[in-house]
């Protein structure tokens, strides 16, 4: 495929996989994700490569987990009640250091809930739904382009880090079709000799999760790992500002959510009321200290989620009472309109600073 191409955000997703090198991709289906799989069950016969719809979501995250032990490229994606499923799974890839890309195309919760999209799942991505102290790497693409060229980034960041990398999608975006150009492999080249091979002649390499002995080894591997995530928390850090420079209000949002507030952003202007838009791009790392600044130029920060109240506590922490924080919420599929932001903004000093709205 060259040039530009019109596609769902799932399917633009999963053709960036393949063209970063994923030839193992295992799922259970599930709305809002299933063009993921539908498309890969095609595409990986096209390319020699191996689709596995697998018996269940603990399944799909184990073989995940085998494949990439034995060093290749590897992906899987769910939506919310699925990716509960999966955490059992990300917990030991996390502890093992094992690559991989995570998808999450979100729907409403919780439990089943609905399979309109929603961003109900930032804690779980955020803060890891498995147990034990452990970090993935969360992108938050906005649109079809995004999810493109962000799943490309995805698989180098899994390597480069030995972490799996979780791409956190709702479902409006994965199910909305944009133009884009697909983009190229970024060509990275990383060594992966702690891989499992099995052939004659290979290091005799053991990849697991469990440490007992010595006592002292669960507590340094965790140390190793903390040393690690400080690592990625200095080097990956991804926002987009739009019209920031000069604002008075600043609007916090992701995924569709921003999508909105940007063209609340415009409207604002228009009437002469200076906001601008600080969209996240890492959700983990957290742009906290690039938040921080901006926070301290303006009067008030609102933030926009189709959710009620999670990303929220990240910008407290990272505003960190340099200015009022206020909220708009949406839930169970909902999507802040264009009136919602507009209105919040012009009513805020009559509003109560812990509006919900909820449908």
């Amino acid at each position: 495929m060259l040039g530009k191409v019109l596609m769902k955000g799932n399917e633009a997703l999963a053709e960036a996989a393949l063209i970063a090198g994923c030839r193992h991709y295992f799922a259970y289906p599930i709305t809002p994700q299933n063009e993921i799989p539908v498309y890969m069950a095609r595409r990986m016969a096209e390319l020699g490569g191996t689709f596995i719809q697998a018996e269940s979501e603990l399944a799909a995250i184990s073989m995940v987990m085998g494949a990439s032990a034995g060093g290749v490229r590897t992906m899987t994606s769910s939506s919310s009640p699925g990716m509960a499923l999966k955490q059992e799974g990300i917990s030991y890839l996390a502890g093992a250091e094992l690559p991989c890309v995570l998808v999450n195309v979100m729907r409403g919760g919780p439990g089943l809930g609905g399979i309109a999209g929603s961003q109900g799942d930032y804690f779980q991505a955020t803060r890891g739904g498995g147990n034990g102290d452990y970090r993935t790497i969360v992108l938050a693409p906005g649109n079809a382009q995004e999810l493109a060229d962000f799943t490309v980034d995805a698989f180098d960041l899994a390597d480069e880090y030995r972490i799996p990398v979780l791409i956190l999608v709702d479902g409006y975006l994965g199910q909305m079709s944009e133009p884009l150009t697909l983009p190229k492999p970024n060509g990275k080249k990383f060594e992966k000799s702690w891989a499992v091979r099995g052939s004659e002649g290979k290091s005799k390499n053991i990849i697991a999760s469990l440490r007992l002995v010595p006592d002292s080894a669960l507590e340094v591997h965790n140390l190793h790992l903390q040393d690690k995530y400080e690592k990625i928390t200095e080097e990956v850090r991804h926002v987009d500002e739009y019209r920031c420079e000069d604002a008075e209000w600043l609007i916090v949002a992701y995924g569709a959510a921003a999508r909105v507030a940007r063209k609340a952003v415009d409207s604002l202007r228009t009437g002469g009321t200076r906001v601008g838009l600080f969209r996240p791009l890492s959700l983990w790392p957290f742009p906290d200290r690039e938040l921080n600044e901006f926070a301290k130029e303006v009067e008030k920060v609102l933030t926009v989620e189709m959710s009620l109240g999670q990303l929220i506590e990240d910008v407290k922490l990272s505003v960190n009472g340099e200015a009022e924080v206020d909220f708009y919420g949406r839930a169970g599929g909902a999507v802040p309109t264009l009136d919602d932001i507009i209105g919040r903004i012009y009513s805020y000093e009559h509003q109560d600073h812990t509006h919900v709205q909820a449908s």
